[in-house]
């Protein structure tokens, strides 16, 4: 294995991480508004995220990060390409960011009914953005010989990549969820058991209708393969095997399946892209790969060594917050912080 496989296996586990852990952040924050019937069920449910939202996020910037020294054409032409979609994302994560530190600065119940809201949509329209991004890069786009995208931003927005912000919705739903049966205690615990129930079937349904689709729509470029027949099998078999942990009211279980079901997601794209790193549209001579898109092998060799230093510190500094906060929370306003 060369350095520029290395990369592109690194920043695969990069997004894969953060759509597992900012997964269930946006599930929790989508359901903010409707879970929580008053102020203080919405305060505990806000309160199973608070120490853990804002880490999540640095691994969305650590991918782009590595992206960047890795790949910097890659990064280049992605970034500029998806520009409105991105920076649609960009201010749906700021509304996030906010929402968290300004609701409980006043008491007023419209004040926080606001930013309750917000929070809700910056989730929503977040792991949307996150959906419709991953399906374009599995579909392809208009990339020109010199790696620049030379298509219509409205073209983004197509059926496929538009399912695909679905699936996504649904599965950070459903992992969102589960993530709550098991921080939350009592009554809302128990809600939250049986609403992860229901939305099952919804990111079932979803994820299927997607998997129709893939190979009609990627057929042109050549790019199914037994590598991402097994990465979309894995990810339905995890899929029903969370629904079924919920069943038996495993909810553990339920939660580290659904978890599986969304990286399984993430690595049938990347097992898709492999060797390339954004599908041209206008023909496979001028998609981007690991080897055209790629830095210096001096870069390469520079970046594996910091990464290899530090990376695992993270790992392990993360491992150990979700230890502390391990704990089940109660609607309780005394044990309550946000």
């Amino acid at each position: 294995m060369d350095l520029n496989q290395l990369w592109f296996i690194l920043v695969a586990v990069l997004y894969a991480g953060f759509f597992f852990l900012e997964g269930f952040d946006f599930g929790v924050g989508m359901q903010l508004p409707f879970l929580g019937r008053n102020d203080l069920e919405r305060r505990a449910i806000l309160n199973t995220i608070g120490p853990h939202w804002d880490a999540n996020e640095v691994w969305l910037v650590t991918a782009g990060g590595a992206t960047f020294a890795a790949f910097p054409v890659w990064y280049a032409t992605m970034f500029s390409g998806f520009y409105p979609l991105l920076f649609v994302l960009l201010l749906a994560l700021i509304a996030r960011g906010v929402a968290f530190e300004f609701r409980s600065r006043r008491s007023g119940a419209a004040w926080r009914a606001a930013w309750d809201w917000a929070l809700a949509a910056g989730s929503l329209i977040a792991a949307g953005s996150l959906g419709i991004a991953f399906g374009n890069l599995l579909r392809g786009t208009p990339i020109d010989a010199d790696g620049v995208f030379s298509g219509s931003r409205t073209a983004l927005f197509n059926p496929f990549s538009l399912i695909c912000g679905c699936a996504t919705i649904g599965l950070f739903l459903l992992h969102g969820a589960n993530f709550l049966g098991l921080k939350l205690d009592g009554e809302l615990g128990s809600r939250a058991r049986n609403r992860a129930r229901r939305l099952f079937f919804g990111a079932a349904v979803l994820v299927l209708i997607l998997i129709a689709f893939v190979p009609q729509t990627i057929a042109a470029e050549g790019q199914f393969g037994t590598g991402m027949a097994y990465a979309w099998g894995g990810t339905v078999l995890a899929l029903l095997l969370s629904g079924n942990f919920l069943r038996i009211h495993r909810e553990g279980w339920a939660f580290v399946f659904g978890g599986i079901a969304i990286v399984g997601w993430v690595a049938s794209f990347f097992v898709s892209l492999y060797p390339r790193v954004m599908v041209s549209s206008l023909g496979p001579e001028v998609s981007l790969t690991i080897y055209n898109a790629a830095a210096s092998d001096y870069a390469l060799r520079v970046i594996t060594i910091v990464a290899g230093i530090f990376l695992p510190v993270v790992i392990v500094y993360q491992a150990w917050s979700y230890w502390v906060f391990r704990r089940r929370i109660k609607a309780d306003p005394e044990q309550l912080v946000y």
